[in-house]
């Protein structure tokens, strides 16, 4: 694992170990040139997404807002709410991303050898109130 990936905000009070453990029980998947990830306005997919590779594009309304460098994480908010999108997201190139998806935090929580499940709620939450 990289180690730009243990420095992620998310991840920030788990040890390496844990760390791993998580993204190596997720999905990696890859989008082409200007794939849409997420599409303004649709419902949640209940997912995030840990640019793993490349760049993403971040668009409101068709205009560009933003762009991501690997390691950044989008759409963690995902996983707590139904609401509908708040933006697109777009590949800038052929990207690679880790896909972390409400069934496999729930499957994290409950198969809690690590006692993680305080840790991500708490950080969940903590992420919540600086957005």
């Amino acid at each position: 694992m990289p180690e730009s990936i243990y420095w992620l905000k998310i991840f920030h009070w788990f040890d390496k170990e844990i760390v791993d453990s998580i993204i190596n029980n997720c999905e990696q998947r890859e989008y082409s040139l200007w794939e849409l990830i997420i599409v303004e306005w649709e419902n949640s997919n209940w997912e995030w997404y840990i640019l793993k590779k490349w760049k993403v594009t971040i668009s409101i309304w068709w205009q560009r807002v933003a762009e991501l460098n690997p390691w950044d994480i989008f759409w963690e908010i995902a996983l707590l709410n139904e609401e509908a999108r708040t933006a697109t997201v777009s590949a800038l190139s052929n990207i690679e991303v880790i896909v972390l998806n409400l069934s496999d935090l729930i499957n994290i929580i409950n198969n809690d050898a690590n006692n993680i499940n305080k840790l991500i709620i708490q950080r969940i939450e903590e992420n919540l109130k600086l957005d």
